[in-house]
């Protein structure tokens, strides 16, 4: 699977819903690249860095990660350059690091989840690590000639809930902020939900990129989000 092109300077690697395998995005700078979450696990990694490589393009020089959930993050350790990711992921995965020294653990995640079961299922250990860089509010990097406004905001899904905005492309990454919290009986808080439609209204962009679903235009999420409030 190779990587599509949505605009001049950004791509993605597709979602995979067989194994639950968020879209990975991928932004080329004129100085520095950027990677939008870490994947699934090493095989996730390293399927995104060959579909890099077919498009002769560089591997990122950051990673910037939009939530603690492990289908974002356990591909970290297997990520090249530095990877950044909010205060509060990196507490949720110190958290997952303490769980993954008991070896049982990832049995238990298998057995919980038939997605992670698939995606592990000719591996017996997790390697988890916290990211190199993290931030409180917000952080800007100039890519060259694309700047990433990356921010924390207020969602439904995560409490450390990350968004990556590309000005100069019209380019708003989403991760999974506008769905329900699956770790909370799956309930969806209608409150923080408004909140995330006024900040997505806000946003001078005309894509919104969703990590389980192919990018939409900003005024059909728009519509979509607020049928269900």
């Amino acid at each position: 699977m190779g990587l599509n092109k949505l605009t001049n300077h950004i791509f993605y690697l597709e979602h995979n819903p067989e194994v639950d395998r968020p879209m990975l995005g991928y932004v080329k700078g004129d100085k520095y690249s950027l990677a939008i979450d870490a994947g699934y696990s090493l095989s996730h990694v390293q399927d995104f860095y060959n579909a890099i490589d077919l498009n002769k393009l560089k591997k990122p020089d950051f990673t910037v990660i939009t939530h603690w959930h492990y289908d974002h993050t356990f591909g970290m350790h297997a990520i090249n350059g530095i990877s950044i990711a909010h205060e509060k992921t990196n507490e949720f995965l110190k958290n997952e690091k303490l769980k993954s020294q008991d070896k049982n653990y990832i049995n238990i995640l298998k057995k919980e989840d038939i997605h992670f079961r698939k995606e592990y299922a000719n591996q017996n250990e997790l390697t988890i690590t916290l990211s190199d860089i993290s931030f409180t509010n917000s952080l800007t990097i100039d890519l060259g000639n694309v700047t990433a406004n990356i921010f924390h905001t207020t969602s439904p899904h995560s409490e450390d809930t990350v968004c990556v905005y590309f000005p100069e492309d019209e380019v708003l990454f989403l991760g999974d902020s506008t769905s329900e919290d699956f770790f909370n009986n799956c309930y969806m808080d209608k409150d923080k939900l408004k909140s995330l439609i006024q900040m997505i209204e806000s946003m001078n962009c005309k894509y919104c990129v969703l990590s389980h679903c192919e990018p939409l235009l900003k005024e059909d999420l728009l519509v979509y989000l607020n049928s269900i409030i």
